[in-house]
């Protein structure tokens, strides 16, 4: 991959393997941009989903925006999808896809698990709220410890509402405002995390202390303030705040493993000096495993890590695609919940169909077997897409978790989200329209977003999703 922008690279079409030496008495073959490979895409992407422009068009009148989440408006179009089997997606024109997108990291089971439909089936007959706890509920909360390493469990309903509470108990336990997150971490949308998500470069401020950005309008500027940033893998940024606001920090909330910027992992030694920093000063350390819980192992980044921090907010994967969500702490962390000092509520908490459906994924589903099965084909991706790489050098390389991945468009490793925002975006949303029109299925915006492995997955899916990488490859590569 050139290292010139996306509006002036051109890109070679001389079919991938030929040598130019067979080409030495004849013209240069003509070199087609990035920006028209795209255009050519889109038109493709278009054209093969007229169902989908319709509905789009009608969605305008009665959904706004045309949509019912804003992370679903993408260029050319919203993908208005018809049903899921195993390992596959279809949309409304009957088009099929190898699901890699797994509903933003949910889909770890694929779709129609026999284990899941029968445990959704028998508890609908049952009953599907009660607001009073089930026997479903203690088995889940026993697995979750076994996995995280915490004795005590609260359940919700999305990984915005475990954060939330995450947040709130370090306030109420430390009786402290301020907490720290990490620039280009998404904690969900309540107020507090709603700072420095995705900020614009001209807004970051210097890294050493990055600004305070809201990532969207509607968010008081007192209580921005008591949301302090720091980049990804900085201790010394962390221990400055400390020192800077003796006494006031309640705790630090972060993704382990970021997977909002591509997949970034922790170095050697940053979790747990972390933990030692804040534990040292009364303050508290949460992990949000909304993302990795289950996906980066049987026990998540925790697990992965080998760090286990005070609390660990859980939700995604863990329902099976029922919304479902938990928050874990220490005995001490949780005794503030047991004794009423901090009152985690709501109606629909520990719902019957929900933790029917957490109960099937933990002890049916995600289970040794499963994951080292995901691990065989974690590799197979791997070594495939780094070979179609290095074919056709591209300035890129691959980074896996679990069932989790993505393809990074730099040589060089990212620590933070300084260092992801200046990867262009062009070549992402180049592979994500490759990917589709070819019958695969990822997340939008490629270079935010993973592919996500389920247990229905196979060999077959894996050797599409290479072989579309390699075509894509092949058109922009070098």
């Amino acid at each position: 991959m050139a290292t010139t922008s996306a509006s002036t690279k051109e890109i070679s079409t001389v079919p991938a393997g030929i040598g130019t030496s067979a080409y030495q008495d004849e013209a240069p073959t003509p070199r087609r941009s990035l920006a028209s490979i795209i255009e050519e895409q889109e038109d493709i992407f278009v054209r093969r989903q007229p169902e989908s422009r319709r509905l789009a068009s009608a969605a305008g009148q009665s959904l706004a925006g045309g949509v019912v989440s804003n992370w679903q408006i993408t260029r050319p179009q919203p993908v208005w999808l018809s049903h899921g089997l195993g390992s596959k997606l279809y949309d409304v024109d009957g088009n099929e896809y190898v699901d890699l997108h797994g509903g933003y990291g949910v889909s770890l089971a694929g779709h129609g698990h026999p284990a899941m439909v029968e445990a959704v089936r028998s508890q609908v007959a049952l009953g599907t709220h009660f607001a009073q706890p089930t026997r479903a509920a203690l088995t889940v909360a026993q697995e979750l410890t076994r996995r995280f390493s915490l004795p005590q469990w609260r359940f919700g309903n999305s990984g915005t509402e475990a954060t939330m509470d995450a947040v709130h108990l370090m306030r109420a336990i430390t009786g402290r405002d301020y907490i720290i997150k990490v620039e280009g971490c998404y904690h969900g949308h309540h107020d507090s995390v709603q700072v420095s998500v995705c900020p614009d470069a001209e807004d970051v401020g210097p890294a050493d202390r990055p600004a305070q950005v809201p990532s969207s309008s509607g968010i008081p500027q007192a209580i921005m303030d008591l949301t302090l940033v720091v980049g990804f893998n900085d201790l010394a940024a962390v221990r400055q705040l400390l020192a800077e606001y003796p006494g006031q920090i309640a705790g630090m909330i972060l993704e382990p493993i970021m997977m909002n910027a591509g997949i970034i992992l922790p170095e050697p030694g940053y979790l747990a000096g972390l933990r030692d920093l804040l534990h040292a000063e009364g303050a508290l350390l949460a992990f949000d495993e909304v993302k990795t819980g289950l996906t980066a192992g049987p026990g998540g980044a925790t697990g992965f890590t080998g760090v286990t921090p005070d609390i660990v907010c859980l939700a995604k994967a863990i329902g099976g695609g029922v919304a479902a969500a938990a928050v874990g702490g220490t005995t001490e962390v949780m005794g503030h919940v047991a004794d009423g000092t901090y009152e985690q509520v709501g109606t629909f908490n520990g719902n019957p169909l929900a933790m029917a459906a957490c109960r099937a994924m933990l002890c049916e589903v995600a289970t040794p077997e499963a994951y080292q099965r995901i691990e065989r084909l974690r590799l197979r991706a791997v070594d495939g897409l780094e070979r179609a790489i290095a074919g056709n050098h591209l300035d890129a390389h691959v980074v896996s978790v679990g069932a989790k991945g993505c393809v990074v468009f730099s040589t060089e490793p990212v620590r933070n989200f300084r260092g992801f925002l200046g990867i262009q975006d062009d070549y992402s949303n180049a592979h994500w329209l490759f990917q589709h029109n070819g019958g695969v299925f990822l997340p939008p915006w490629g270079k935010i977003e993973q592919w996500l492995i389920s247990v229905q997955h196979d060999e077959s899916d894996i050797d599409k999703f290479v072989a579309n990488f390699a075509t894509f490859a092949a058109a922009v590569g070098q």
